[in-house]
């Protein structure tokens, strides 16, 4: 059996992620290493739904949180805002592909092919890239479970984030807050106030 090393930003991209190769006949050793997510909280609740999935489906996960490094994470991406996302993705998959090797594993992947809303093709490219002979990046479109995913996720209490994970991700989500409807002292009160 084949030893993989399956990077894993949350636990939902997790579930099917995580089945679809065992079902190949992967052995699958999870890696949570995403210093990109921002703030601290978030992070500890991405990484504890990681471990809740790993856990109800008997896979192993390396946690790096003695890499969580926000700043360096920061470095990458400042002044290239446009275009973060690339670079966020190649300081990820750098690591898992370097663990990857190191560890003697027979090839590497990550969940993040599995989200509807991620740059597949930039993500795929980028794993091809930083694949070796002896350490091949491992693709799937595993979009096609992604139905499945949030089902099981929701049925299994595991924490669902509303944003990607970064600051400029966080912003862009909630930015339609400071954009909408304007509350008085009046109409910020409950309906219900002062009926009987």
């Amino acid at each position: 059996m084949k030893r993989l090393l399956l990077h894993i930003c949350c636990g939902p991209c997790a579930i099917t992620t995580l089945t679809t190769l065992r079902d190949q006949g992967f052995a699958v050793t999870g890696l949570f290493y995403n210093p990109n997510i921002h703030p601290l909280t978030e992070y500890a609740r991405r990484r504890d739904g990681c471990l809740e999935v790993a856990g109800r489906l008997g896979v192993q996960v390396i946690v790096k949180d003695d890499e969580y490094d926000p700043k360096v994470w920061f470095r990458d991406v400042a002044q290239r805002e446009t275009n973060r996302c690339f670079h966020c993705y190649a300081r990820r998959l750098e690591r898992t592909a370097a663990i990857a090797r190191k560890g003697g594993f027979d090839g590497f992947s990550t969940t993040l092919l599995y989200s509807r809303h991620q740059k597949h093709e930039v993500i795929a490219g980028l794993g091809r890239d930083m694949a070796t002979k002896a350490t091949p990046f491992v693709y799937h479109d595993f979009r096609q479970g992604w139905s499945e995913g949030i089902e099981t996720s929701k049925a299994w209490g595991v924490y669902r984030q509303q944003y990607c994970g970064c600051l400029y991700s966080e912003n862009e989500r909630y930015a339609r807050l400071l954009n909408g409807p304007k509350q008085t002292a009046n109409s910020a009160r409950p309906e219900t106030e002062g009926r009987e």
